[in-house]
């Protein structure tokens, strides 16, 4: 279990959402393990091993590694583990961090293990956010200013196509509204994000993103993030609206529960915490454009995802 702790947190290799590979290097780790053939099903070598799945086991170590975080400040546990980032909070005499690197070789444990792994793991994480916290979330305050149109089964496309045309015949001449149009895609490990924004029946700016080594909601929320942000500081706009084929990164923005997507979660909300705040009139709607309706404003911004085709620097596949 260690070279498999080993080879799954290898700091070097760009892992951490690629559940594919990292089922490879269990399957190989496993069969090296009973020297079964390359053949064998993976289930099968992974039970015969007595290993779980790669699937769980990385749950399973989040959960140890992220439960100490959500206890109070206050907590005896975590002034133990206490953060060695802030520097405005005053030394703890019995903390971890006031150990000598002789004694911290010394003492082994579990505290020990999540001190010296959590904060690096998660240095930005706040289980007690301003935009988390109950009675604080945008969803409690500001639940009548945005609002999301879904798109309905394939039979009722046509009706969804109408109703996107006069959204836009609707908005697309007032200068007080600001069109958002996304899309991401994933082509050799690298994330591609483009966004277009209109107002007053003109094409505003288009801005384009490249990521290596992460999701496509992950990339689709940075692209909703930096669009969102861009329109804000326009002036004079009252109504954002954001056209993407990805509603479920979207609805990730007003989900209040622990997920992979927080750091761009968190940055979206106090933007628009902020711009709901300024005016009483301001809002934001989410509208779902799947690609296979080929509407137009979506069209050309998948025309121009689609046009890239970059290769990495570096090689994909671990030998």
């Amino acid at each position: 279990m260690v070279d498999l702790f080993q080879l799954w947190f290898y700091n070097k290799a760009p892992l951490l959402y690629h559940m594919k590979i990292l089922g490879k290097m269990q399957r190989r780790a496993t069969i090296w393990i009973l020297g079964a053939f390359k053949t064998s099903p993976t289930e099968g070598i992974e039970a015969i091993a007595r290993i779980i799945p790669i699937k769980f086991h990385l749950q399973k170590l989040a959960r140890s590694q992220l439960r100490p975080l959500l206890l109070p400040s206050n907590h005896i546990i975590r002034s133990f583990m206490d953060d060695p980032s802030n520097s405005s909070k005053k030394p703890i005499p019995h903390s971890v961090n006031s150990l000598m690197n002789r004694q911290r070789n010394i003492v082994k444990g579990h505290l020990i293990d999540s001190s010296n792994k959590v904060y690096g793991i998660f240095p930005s994480f706040s289980p007690l956010h301003p935009e988390f916290a109950p009675g604080s979330r945008i969803t409690d305050n500001f639940s009548n200013h945005f609002s999301f149109n879904l798109a309905s089964k394939k039979e009722k496309d046509k009706i969804h196509f109408q109703e996107l045309d006069e959204m836009v015949l609707h908005f697309s001449s007032s200068p007080s509204t600001a069109l958002v149009v996304t899309d991401a895609s994933i082509k050799n490990n690298i994330a591609t994000s483009i966004s277009h924004v209109h107002s007053a029946n003109q094409l505003l700016f288009k801005t384009v993103h490249h990521a290596a080594f992460v999701t496509s909601t992950k990339a689709e929320l940075f692209t909703i993030r930096y669009s969102i942000n861009q329109a804000c500081i326009k002036e004079n706009v009252s109504k954002i609206i954001v056209v993407t084929n990805s509603i479920h990164a979207a609805k990730k923005i007003f989900d209040s529960k622990l997920h992979l997507y927080q750091s761009h979660t968190t940055a979206i909300l106090s933007e628009l915490y902020y711009f709901f705040n300024t005016k009483q009139e301001n809002s934001i709607e989410f509208w779902e454009c799947p690609s296979h309706l080929k509407w137009r404003f979506h069209h050309d911004v998948d025309k121009d995802l689609k046009s890239f085709n970059l290769t990495p620097f570096f090689p994909c596949k671990i030998s």
